[in-house]
């Protein structure tokens, strides 16, 4: 018998070696990028305004997406009847961490930002790990030389505060700092529910600057079909999902759970129709904080969520 145990090489079973995303390669020169999709680490919860950990997020998920990574043959769906993520026509690269310097927010969010310019540089689609979501205000600056963008966001909070005790850069902020961006042609807002981070007024500026929101119920009641149809169609979307948006009964790993969330079909739903419906052009995933879910679920919840997503996309862009 063969030492490595498998006509095509070693078998690296997902419980066996590094912990990339997924177990796909690591690349450490951030100047020779050339993959379908770059994955960046952003492991920062310094904008949390109440439970920390989210710094972890990313080791977690890393370590997480091991379990779907057997990785000879793609991820068949029955379902749809489509091979997704197949290792013949994607390549998918984990290009590590942006450094991260304790308590120093804008170095730190600047070091974010040069990571996905230079996966955008490289031509791939950025998929960050966050970290609170005060990580996605370095993602969208990086799209400042890029074509316009529509912010999709699936969320259990708004995000959309101006300034709170002098603060503009935590993770209350990223969606007010998105719609200030005249590059940002709208937010799309969706899962918002509950007592929430952003007060009444918040509220209204966020519709003011063009944003529509929908709680999880509104979605319910509209259908997948009903909310695809309200976002602009044919656009380039960039998509940033909150864990907090699934109910915390099957993501607990959260700082800020709030009850009457998602479940897991309804987002992947929404998410395989958003890639039909335009072009996704960024994903950030964020708040998952594993210390408070010793199962693993949330960041199993998270992984799944991420290579079903990128999956998608990349099926969605092949010519039909």
């Amino acid at each position: 018998m063969a030492a490595h145990g498998y006509e095509g090489g070693r078998l690296n079973l997902p419980f066996v070696g590094i912990c990339t995303f997924g177990k796909y390669p690591y690349v450490e020169d951030w100047n020779a990028i050339q993959a379908d999709v770059a994955v960046l680490g952003a492991p920062f919860d310094f904008g949390a305004q109440w439970r920390s950990g989210a710094r972890m997020g990313p080791r977690a998920i890393r370590e997480a997406s091991t379990l779907f990574a057997f990785g000879h043959a793609g991820a068949y769906d029955h379902e749809d009847d489509v091979t997704y993520l197949d290792p013949a026509k994607t390549t998918i690269v984990d290009i590590g961490d942006a450094d991260i310097i304790h308590t120093d927010t804008l170095q730190s969010h600047a070091n974010i930002e040069h990571g996905v310019r230079q996966i955008l540089k490289s031509g791939a689609l950025p998929v960050v790990l966050g970290g609170d979501h005060s990580v996605n205000i370095p993602c969208i600056n990086a799209f400042d030389d890029q074509d316009p963008i529509h912010v999709v966001q699936v969320d259990a909070h708004l995000d959309f505060v101006d300034e709170r005790h002098g603060v503009r850069y935590g993770h209350g902020n990223p969606m007010r700092r998105a719609a200030e961006k005249t590059y940002v042609t709208g937010l799309t807002q969706i899962g918002i529910r509950n007592v929430s981070s952003t007060a009444r007024e918040g509220y209204q500026d966020a519709r003011a600057m063009g944003s529509d929101i929908l709680s999880v119920r509104q979605l319910r009641k509209l259908g997948i079909g009903g909310v695809l149809d309200q976002i602009p169609k044919d656009r380039r979307y960039y998509l940033t999902i909150d864990i907090d948006a699934f109910d915390p009964s099957i993501a607990a790993g959260t700082g800020t759970p709030s009850h009457g969330g998602f479940l897991y079909n309804e987002v992947l739903e929404l998410i395989d129709g958003l890639a039909r419906r335009g072009d996704i052009v960024g994903v950030d995933l964020v708040e998952v904080a594993p210390d408070y879910d010793q199962s693993g679920s949330t960041s199993i919840l998270a992984a799944q969520i991420l290579l079903n997503t990128i999956g998608r996309i990349l099926h969605h862009r092949e010519p039909t």
